[in-house]
Formats: structure tokens, C-alpha cells, sequence
């Protein structure tokens, strides 16, 4: 029964994280990169403050805080407030089908930088991962053209590959850290909101934002930052064995491409499917458990 419960949260994270690809181009026609994080980190912050009292943790929040203040800072500062501002510039600059999949080698990122700065140990096959996944990369940003390494925005694809830095290097901080998730995150949120805010009232003008930009912002804020995070917190919590709920994340970026092309209308280039299939068979060879 567990077992199918967390498989049915892990689906449910599976399939909103699937969507966001859209809501961040749907938003960004609407709001700037910066407005969108300030406009959408609210949205998260009070969902995660609801989410938080519903499971009576919420008189966790000051001592958490009161005793790694600065820690808990860092963290706020790296995620949401730069990693976001970094993501939503990449799909502002780049079709969504190319930044989504650049983003999706994060996690070939994280074990590389785990290696250098927890000391783990690089597998054999963590190495074939990780050269698959970056000539997958290669693959999807030079459309195919590998050898003249030219890119329509080699901003927009530095800001992609420079997202998965963040984001293993905020997973690399977290990895020794006690609190509650779900306290953790909050913590992230509310501190990093003041900055968020103060930025874009001073680089944006707020007047004019029709209706559809407040709904999709709030759709990024509640499925891409917020209680996606909690779902998929409970279905690995709540699973037998992790693989049968982490396995579940290799159907997000071909969902996804499915919905830029049917609601969005990008045009998928064949290398991006060829080069996201390196990239997921990267990442399936690295999740494979070493022989005895």
C-alpha cells in the first residue's frame, strides 16, 4: 500500500514538474525574469507556510533558523533567489525545448561536484555518465552541429549549464543538514524574499501585468517551487525502495517536450531528442548500483 501511495505522489511530481517547461515561457511573455521570481517566490512562500502548518511544523521555523542563521542565509540566496534568476534568464533567452533538457544534467553535476567537495568516489560508471550526458549537452546546444560549436544564444546555454551548478551545489550543502525539508525550504523562501522584491521593484515596472501573467506565475510559484517539492518528499519518504520512485523522473523531459510542442508550438529539433536520450541513458547508467 505504501508502495503505491508513493508511487502516486511521485507520478503526481512527475507530471506537474512536466509542465513548467510551458509556464515558464507562458509567464516570461507576460513578466521579465525578475518579476517572475519575486511574483512566484510569494506564491511558494505562502504555500510552503500552509503545507507547514497543516503538518504542525511550523513552531519548528525560529529555532531551525536561531541555529544556523548565516547557513540558512546562503541557502536562501542560492535557492530560490540566484538559481531561479539564472533559470528564468535561460528560457528567456533560449526555446524551452533546449533549456529544459540543458537544466536536466544537473544531476551528472551533482556527482561530479560531490567528488570534489564531500570526497565521494567517482565510479566507472559515473564517468560514462557523465561524458554521455555532457556530449548529449554538446548534442542539443549546437543542434547536431557538434564540431563547429556554435549556439543561437551561447548566453542562454551558459545560463542553463551554469543552473545545474547551482542547483547540485545547493543539494551539496543541504546534504549534511538535520532540519525538516519542509522547514529548510521555507527558511530558504523568506529569507531570500526580501531579496527578490527589492530587486524587482527597483529594476521593473509592476503596472500593466494582465490577469494570465498573475495565473501562470502563480502556477510556476505552486508547481515548480513549492508543493511539488512535498509530494516528491513523500513519495521517496514513503517508498520501499527509492528507484521505484526515482526511476519515475526520466518521463518529465519527453512529457514536457510534448507539451512545448502541442500548447506552446516549438518546433522540436531531432537533435534535442537525440541528445536528451544521451543524457537519460547517462543518467540511468549512473543510477545503476556498483557489482559487489
Amino acid at each position: 500500500m505504501n508502495d503505491r501511495l508513493a508511487i502516486s505522489y511521485g507520478l503526481a511530481a512527475v507530471l506537474l514538474w512536466s509542465t513548467v517547461a510551458t509556464a515558464f515561457k507562458i509567464t516570461l511573455s507576460y513578466m521579465d525574469p525578475i518579476q517572475m521570481l519575486a511574483a512566484a517566490s510569494v506564491v511558494s512562500t505562502l504555500s510552503l507556510i500552509a503545507v507547514a502548518a497543516w503538518q504542525g511544523k511550523l513552531n519548528q521555523l525560529s529555532s531551525t533558523f536561531a541555529k544556523r542563521p548565516l547557513y540558512y542565509l546562503m541557502l536562501g540566496l542560492i535557492n530560490p533567489f540566484i538559481y531561479y534568476l539564472v533559470l528564468f534568464k535561460a528560457y528567456d533567452l533560449l526555446p524551452a525545448s533546449l533549456a529544459q533538457p540543458l537544466n536536466y544534467s544537473w544531476a551528472i553535476t551533482l556527482t561530479l561536484m560531490a567528488a570534489i567537495f564531500l570526497g565521494q568516489k567517482i565510479r566507472k560508471q559515473d564517468w560514462i555518465a557523465a561524458a554521455l550526458g555532457y556530449a548529449g549537452v554538446v548534442v542539443i546546444a549546437t543542434k547536431g552541429d557538434i564540431f563547429s560549436l556554435q549556439f543561437d544564444s551561447p548566453m542562454g546555454v551558459g545560463l542553463a549549464l551554469l543552473s545545474t551548478l547551482l542547483w547540485a551545489g545547493y543539494w551539496i550543502l543541504n546534504a549534511k543538514n538535520q532540519a525538516d525539508p519542509v522547514i529548510g525550504l521555507l527558511l530558504g523562501f523568506l529569507l531570500s524574499l526580501p531579496f527578490s522584491i527589492g530587486l524587482s521593484l527597483y529594476t521593473s515596472d509592476w503596472q500593466g501585468i494582465p490577469w494570465q501573467g498573475w495565473l501562470a506565475v502563480s502556477y510556476v510559484g505552486l508547481f515548480e517551487m513549492g508543493i511539488t517539492f512535498v509530494l516528491w518528499l513523500n513519495a521517496v519518504k514513503l517508498a520501499s525502495n527509492a528507484a521505484k520512485v526515482s526511476n519515475l523522473i526520466f518521463i518529465s523531459p519527453f512529457i514536457s517536450l510534448i507539451l512545448l510542442a502541442t500548447i506552446i508550438g516549438e518546433q522540436i529539433h531531432p537533435t534535442t531528442l537525440i541528445g536528451l536520450v544521451m543524457i537519460v541513458i547517462g543518467l540511468v547508467i549512473q543510477q545503476r548500483k556498483s557489482k559487489a
